[in-house]
């Protein structure tokens, strides 16, 4: 038994799942971030190996049954029981829901299918975007009291989408944001303006600081429309050392994982978390935690999926993280590197209590379920 079997996870960032079933064609796009999910034949990767590896198993099928079994069984399965088995064999104590991205299940609804409590991760983005005003000033005081008035568990910014993290150590003057918030007013639909934006986060870590709330950027691996290299988590080397005051969260991060592990090193306010590229890892999910272990303080990592529309993103990035963190350890243990006390509280710190060190209101939860 691995020391990672019995720990309660702390999805610390995912998003909703599909409420329907699916196509073969639907369901192979859900195994890329690509934009098109013809050629080449997506079951073909790492995602897809481990899809008939460990979620197979889950639908009671043999592992490694092939895409055309593994499809035809989970149309007789149905949505509904195949996202329940799949999210509760996950073992999340806490789903931190992200609700600007794939919104067909609430935090709520996610937890009701799988178990545990859901909670809000808000957009940043998102909050600016709804908010409708009739002058700049109004904009951003409205803006502002959004954020100070949700009820979401952290924050969370895709200012590495558009247009790259490199965000200043000070947020703009008020002259430069005021001019600003009047382009965006006179037809803006989607926030690109990098003085706005830059306003927008520096508010949100202020507002984050205050409230005792992780601000989270998306970094690295993500979909076709990101520009990689704009998404290095080192871009943020000069905002994070002005922002000390706030907990920030590197999701992702690969291929950048090193980067980020640096940057948790050398900043105790930054956690980094590898996310998204656990599942698309796949069998090589190993090495990637333990070259982000080499170097990133253990209080400083934190487990989620990032898990998206399908319900398998979700299962494969809790199987995974245990399958191969828990043979790290062991290996670890057999070295001399640790005792098994040492990896069992680094299992549990990962897995869940680091992430619930910037959310204190869900402690007590958390050691209710251990």
């Amino acid at each position: 038994m691995a020391v990672t079997d019995d720990v309660v996870l702390v999805d610390q960032h995912c998003h909703g799942v599909l409420v329907t079933d699916v196509t073969a064609e639907e369901f192979a796009a859900g195994l890329t971030e690509a934009d098109t999910a013809g050629r080449p034949d997506r079951w073909r990767s790492m995602l897809g190996l481990a899809v008939r590896r460990w979620c197979a198993p889950v639908l009671d099928l043999p592992a490694h049954a092939t895409p055309a079994e593994y499809l035809a069984r989970r149309n007789d399965l149905g949505w509904r029981e195949v996202t329940r088995r799949l999210l509760r064999a996950a073992g999340v104590g806490h789903w931190f829901v992200d609700t600007g991205y794939a919104t067909d299940t609430s935090p709520t609804e996610l937890a009701d299918l799988g178990g545990g409590t859901g909670h809000e991760v808000l957009r940043v983005e998102q909050v600016l975007e709804d908010t409708t005003a009739g002058s700049a000033t109004e904009l951003l005081d409205r803006v502002g009291a959004a954020l100070r008035a949700s009820a979401a568990v952290a924050f969370k910014s895709v200012v590495g989408y558009r247009g790259g993290l490199g965000l200043p150590a000070r947020r703009p003057s008020e002259r430069d944001t005021r001019q600003a918030a009047e382009r965006w007013l006179r037809g803006g639909t989607r926030l690109t303006d990098p003085v706005l934006h830059a306003w927008l986060v520096h508010e949100a870590a202020t507002v984050g600081a205050e409230t005792g709330r992780a601000l989270q950027f998306h970094t690295g691996f993500g979909d076709a429309d990101l520009h990689l290299h704009r998404a290095d988590p080192l871009a943020l080397t000069d905002f994070l050392r002005a922002r000390r005051d706030v907990d920030v969260v590197l999701l992702h991060c690969w291929p950048y994982h090193r980067g980020a592990a640096y940057l948790a090193h050398v900043f105790d306010t930054v956690s980094v978390d590898l996310g998204l590229m656990v599942p698309f890892a796949g069998a090589r999910t190993g090495a990637v935690i333990a070259e982000t272990l080499e170097l990133a303080p253990f209080e400083s990592v934190r487990y989620s999926s990032d898990g998206n529309l399908l319900p398998e993103i979700h299962h494969l990035g809790a199987v995974l993280w245990r399958h191969h963190l828990g043979r790290l350890l062991d290996e670890w243990i057999g070295d001399g590197v640790l005792t098994a006390a040492d990896a069992e509280r680094l299992a549990h710190d990962v897995g869940g209590g680091n992430a619930l060190r910037s959310a204190p209101h869900l402690l007590g939860d958390l050691d209710d379920q251990r």
